[in-house]
């Protein structure tokens, strides 16, 4: 399953304010975790549409 900006949008005012050098959006950071979750993989194994493994996991 991918959220899609329909989704964020529903849950945006419950997630935490951004701060910092935020360098990637909201919506792929979430798609990317989900990822991980449902599949089960290591986060260096994330497939690269999502971004660089190390961005998305710290």
């Amino acid at each position: 399953m991918e959220l899609t900006e329909a989704h964020l949008q529903r849950i945006r005012d419950s997630l935490p304010v951004e701060r910092g050098n935020v360098s990637m959006e909201v919506l792929n950071f979430l798609n990317a975790v989900l990822y991980v979750m449902e599949n089960g993989c290591k986060w260096r194994r994330l497939p690269e549409r999502f971004g660089k493994w190390r961005t998305i996991y710290t």
